[in-house]
């Protein structure tokens, strides 16, 4: 019972004093705290659980099937290939490739090079028809003259 006694815990802080520890024989325990020293805001658990409880299927929208058949119909009507499309619009063959098979993401920049040059609609209401180029009638700010002219 003496021996019991004689235990005590300390606390060791340092390498130097580790050192002096195991030079004099003393028996050494080392106990690490759970995420001692990391500098974690949230716990691993919180995380999980929040992923566990998603239940939203989250994933990007494609062009549908109809888009990439008004496609494929307008450039074989002009005559132009995949790559003779994806050239005149600075694009790659596989982004026509796509847009066809219904795989792509939209983009509207794309889209509107697409339209500009098949001449067909590929998006809105007015899906499918072609496009109608307006005629340059004057406006009213062009026959007035108002805009950014000079002060007299």
């Amino acid at each position: 019972m003496a021996e019991a006694d004689d235990q005590r815990v300390v606390h060791l802080k340092t390498t130097q004093q580790l050192s002096s520890a195991q030079r004099q024989g003393l028996q050494i325990e080392a106990n690490r705290k759970f995420d001692s020293g990391s500098n974690k805001q949230h716990k691993i658990d919180k995380d999980a659980r929040k992923l566990d409880q998603e239940t939203e299927n989250l994933h990007h929208n494609r062009v549908g099937m109809d888009v990439g058949k008004l496609i494929q119909q307008g450039r074989q009507a002009k005559g132009l290939s995949q790559k003779d499309l994806a050239t005149r619009i600075n694009e790659k063959p596989q982004v026509i490739a796509e847009y066809e098979n219904g795989q792509a993401i939209p983009n509207n920049q794309v889209l509107g090079k697409i339209e500009r040059q098949i001449g067909i609609k590929l998006r809105g209401k007015e899906k499918g028809q072609s496009l109608s180029q307006p005629t340059a009638a004057p406006g009213p700010a062009a026959a007035t003259g108002t805009g950014k002219g000079k002060k007299k």
